[in-house]
């Protein structure tokens, strides 16, 4: 197929995106114009939510189809250019968008390992994947298990294994959708999932890969202007030059500065030695909960008792009977309270608030005393096991791989991954600039300020979720300490423009970009769990289900059923969404990276060794993180000590995983014979040039 045949159709895409682009840009130079004139917060949220909603929602009713080649891999005709593009707003999700600038502003520099293991996996992708996936030429990564590998299970484990990782990752988009649009709007946040749930909906269950790719594009627009406007002017606003966004190194020097200053602050000091008495105490109350149980209910009643007999106003009265409502039921309820607390208290110990200056490169010091020198290297290995990890599970992750079977040949397929790696760049070179300059920006002006004068949005997010923004004047002083200020990862970018204080407008538009990344990953999300249900798991079982209408007919339905199910988990507000998308991604690495790259490059590899190498591979990580990721701990009852491997924390589980499943994919089909001669012949035309 010649670039001439294409040149018309790449010219009217051109062309509407240029146009479409020119859109978004005046679209918010207009709103700036209305709030500036006088249009509420109010009216500007909604519009920018509905906007964007009824602009996604159109893309897919205009690409709605029934064609399978068409709903599973868009035709096969997506130009590299504009793949590329669906790619990186697949791939960059609510976690690249919208939680790793509170990763970068919490970690400081440890956090970089989300970005160099994002990054690098897709360099393991066009080396190892992409062009083999696209060669073989079907729908789904199943679909490559099974003609690799032969036989049903190997089939079943992939789909299967690909309806969890999917899941897991979908629950965190819908999460963040729930937070943006119940921020713009002021509805509930369990409202505010439901609301995006539609514009999810109206391009997936329409128009399948089709509609979700155009859509991608659109919203990879959004996302790029919303990230780059409100941290250029923020670069300018802080250090007199827009290239801070690239080259930040004065913004540090000066958050350095300033996190020096704060570490000898007598307001600060007090608060961390008040941090340390509150560990303590609950310390005492878990070394013997019964006692402290019965102590902490009367105490609290006699308080009620006390204000009520002194005539307090009705707000104190009020407030210290909701302490009494909220008290723990029983002594289980207690622990778990308890222990939630002590973990919050002792992350802030340490000065500044529990933040990491964010030039230290590992935690630690390697010529200090032996617990320094242990906490140094163990730091040291967490960053490179979580790098490792990421690039791995990047590599396998089933709804980024089937983007390379919508590419028109193999070599627009390595395009591809180049125009990826490329618009993922002008993102990431964007949010560790962005963390850095909000953080100077919250110690500067917002670390000082009298409680009772608060900005507003502090108190709009509390709101949302009192986990995401709260205060607790510990010391008494009426001055916010920042040990005293307790921020969730998961606004930082959000919050970002009224921390600045840059206009209502920039705060719509980094929402509308939090929602284009939200979006973008969740259709594709839900797209390979209906296609894994009902082209993986159901294909070739029933005759009435083995026509390719109505697979797609099937698909459409198990997708509307898996978003509701996703919302619905979503709701209960499980938040962080950079350590669900984590796991996810461990699930994924040790499932799938394994039995992908032998499929390709190991002739031996065979169904009993792929079979083994997933199997072994999922059991371990999941294993790993039942016994030591806190909210699962407490999901299974597990109490005790956590059982940490060389020190590696659970959000890099997946490098544990992964060793296993290699460990198994070998000593099992070396036990076995070697595949036929038809898999013999496939390998043979996958490796061709």
């Amino acid at each position: 197929m010649s670039w001439q045949r294409y040149n018309p159709f790449h010219a009217k895409v051109n062309r509407v995106f240029a146009w479409f682009t020119l859109g978004v840009v005046g679209f918010v130079l207009l709103f700036a114009w209305f709030e500036k004139k006088g249009l509420s917060k109010d009216w500007i949220g909604v519009c920018f939510l509905a906007a964007t909603l009824g602009l996604y929602a159109v893309i897919g009713i205009l690409c709605r189809t029934s064609d399978s080649t068409q709903f599973y891999v868009a035709g096969r005709k997506i130009p590299a250019f504009y793949n590329g593009m669906a790619t990186a707003a697949d791939w960059m999700s609510a976690a690249s968008f919208i939680g790793l600038a509170g990763t970068l502003y919490l970690g400081g520099y440890g956090a970089l390992a989300f970005v160099m293991g994002w990054t690098g996996g897709y360099c393991l992708i066009a080396l190892l994947v992409a062009p083999y996936l696209r060669k073989f030429g079907q729908f789904t990564i199943p679909d490559f298990f099974s003609a690799r590998y032969g036989g049903r299970w190997p089939r079943v484990l992939a789909a299967l294994a690909a309806v969890v990782c999917s899941f897991v990752y979908v629950v965190a988009q819908i999460y963040a959708v729930g937070l943006i649009a119940s921020r713009l709007t002021g509805v509930g946040f369990q409202i505010g999932i439901f609301l995006g749930l539609g514009g999810v909906l109206l391009c997936s269950f329409l128009g399948g890969m089709r509609a979700i790719t155009w859509t991608q594009v659109a919203q990879y627009i959004v996302m790029i202007v919303a990230i780059l406007t409100p941290v250029t002017w923020l670069a300018i606003q802080q250090t007199g030059s827009a290239s801070s966004v690239v080259n930040y190194a004065k913004a540090l020097h000066q958050l350095s500065e300033r996190e020096q200053v704060l570490r000898s602050d007598p307001g600060e000091m007090q608060v961390t030695r008040l941090h340390r008495k509150n560990v303590a105490e609950l310390e005492a109350k878990l070394a013997n909960p019964a006692v402290a149980l019965v102590k902490e209910r009367a105490a609290a009643m006699a308080q009620v008792a006390a204000l009520k007999a002194a005539n307090g106003s009705w707000q104190e009265i009020a407030h210290a009977e909701r302490t009494v409502r909220l008290l723990a039921k029983d002594e289980a309820s207690a622990v778990a309270s308890w222990q939630q607390q002590k973990v919050a208290a002792e992350a802030k110990t340490s000065g500044l608030g529990g933040l990491t200056p964010h030039a230290q490169l590992f935690a630690g010091d390697p010529n200090g005393n032996p617990a320094e020198q242990l906490e140094f290297a163990e730091s040291r290995r967490n960053f490179v096991a979580l790098v490792l990890c990421l690039m791995l599970g990047t590599a396998a992750l089933p709804h980024v791989l089937t983007r390379f079977y919508t590419t028109s040949s193999v070599q627009a397929a390595r395009s591809s991954v180049s125009w990826t790696l490329f618009f993922i760049l002008l993102l990431y070179l964007a949010v560790p600039a962005l963390a850095v300059l909000v953080k100077f920006e919250v110690l500067q002006n917002l670390v000082g300020t009298p409680i009772e004068n608060l900005p507003r949005w502090m108190v709009q997010w509390n709101r949302v979720d009192p986990g995401l923004a709260s205060v607790s004047d510990i010391n008494g002083d009426g001055i916010l300490q920042l040990g005293e200020l307790s921020i969730g990862s998961d606004i930082i970018l959000l919050a970002m423009p009224e921390i600045a204080g840059l206009p209502y407008v920039i705060t719509a538009l980094v929402a509308a970009g939090g929602l284009a990344a939200a979006l973008s990953t969740a259709d594709g999300l839900l797209l390979t769990i209906a296609s894994a249900l009902s082209h993986d798991l159901y294909q070739g079982k029933s005759k009435s289900l083995g026509s390719a209408n109505s697979r797609v007919m099937l698909s459409k339905l198990l997708l509307l059923l898996v978003a509701l199910t996703a919302a619905f988990v979503a709701s209960f507000n499980h938040g962080d969404i950079i350590q669900m998308v984590a796991a996810a991604f461990s699930l994924a690495a040790s499932v799938f990276f394994v039995p992908l790259v032998a499929g390709v490059f190991w002739r031996r590899a065979n169904a009993t060794g792929a079979v083994c190498a997933m199997l072994v591979g999922a059991s371990t990580t999941l294993y790993y993180l039942a016994v030591n990721q806190p909210s699962l701990r407490h999901l299974f009852g597990i109490s005790g000590p956590m059982d940490l491997w060389w020190g590696i924390k659970p959000v890099a589980s997946g490098i544990f995983g992964v060793v296993a499943a290699g460990v198994a994919m070998v000593s099992a089909s070396l036990c076995v014979q070697r595949p036929g001669p038809q898999i013999q012949q496939l390998i043979d035309e996958l490796r061709s040039p």
